[in-house]
């Protein structure tokens, strides 16, 4: 099977299972999440690495099924450079402290390398950056075609995402702060850190894909942003759950923006449109 027929073999097992993907799953692992936090099930099964793992790689299956295709020579060097310097932040932030503040992780996420950092770290963190980019491309509209319009959205986009992300995987002992926070546990350091590694990132992420590719691949393949859907149902339900109701409300506006480009609005009861590439 060369590239192409994988491709479109890909993009039909996502499509053909988008409700699946994008709302039983984030449901499921929020289901998990909360039965793992209140030990009703023992913590192997409920709070298992590899499962999480598992359901966030099938979430993020949207996302791959639709960049794979503009995956050329350039992209590829910024992706294994983001990956990179995925790795070497991370590792300063757990032993250093910066730019985050001091934490460390309570659950393994998977294998951990130099028993620091998860193996899969790429898996949790560049759709939190991908997704952002896509977003703000839709979101801009014209204003789309100005870099540093593209930029600023994007980095404030992967700030607010992380305010609904963090305070909940804090609840759930995922990783802790070792002076907590006045952000339902989280530390305003943290977020200034994600600026600084936001702009790194958003800018290997400019660098490395062409803008209007991606915007043309977003009009012609719907479900590429369903991993932002399934992250809102997920993250945004354990902040109900926790009672965060700033995250909640942030969320929200992130359902409404999705609703805004029609992402929330995918034809899983009625036949599908047939877009497609």
């Amino acid at each position: 099977m060369d590239r192409r027929a994988a491709e479109a073999r890909l993009s039909a097992l996502v499509r053909e299972n988008r409700f699946t993907i994008a709302v039983v799953f984030p449901l499921v692992g929020a289901a998990l999440f909360v039965v793992g936090y209140e030990a009703w099930l023992p913590a192997w099964l409920a709070r298992n690495p590899f499962l999480i793992i598992f359901g966030t790689l099938v979430m993020r299956s949207p996302l791959v099924a639709g960049l794979t295709p503009l995956v050329d020579r350039r992209a590829g060097i910024a992706l294994l450079l983001l990956t990179a310097y995925t790795y070497a932040i991370e590792f300063l932030g757990v032993t250093t402290g910066f730019p985050y503040g001091k934490f460390h992780y309570v659950l393994e996420l998977g294998p951990m390398l130099f028993g620091t950092v998860p193996a899969g770290l790429p898996v949790f963190f560049f759709p939190l950056v991908l997704n952002s980019y896509l977003l703000c491309l839709l979101l801009l509209g014209p204003r789309a075609d100005s870099r540093l319009a593209r930029f600023a959205a994007s980095l404030a986009v992967v700030v607010v995402i992380d305010l609904v992300l963090d305070p909940a995987a804090v609840a759930l002992r995922f990783w802790a702060y070792a002076d907590g926070g006045a952000y339902y546990g989280v530390p305003l350091s943290n977020y200034l850190g994600w600026v600084v590694s936001g702009a790194v990132a958003v800018g290997l992420v400019e660098l490395g894909f062409d803008w209007r590719a991606l915007r043309d691949r977003l009009d012609s393949c719907e479900f590429m942003l369903d991993d932002m859907v399934s992250f809102v149902i997920l993250w945004g339900a354990m902040n109900l759950y926790f009672e965060h109701w700033i995250p909640v409300v942030v969320a929200a506006l992130l359902f409404v923006g999705l609703r805004k480009i029609d992402r929330f609005d995918f034809a899983v009861f009625r036949p599908a449109t047939g877009l497609s590439r």
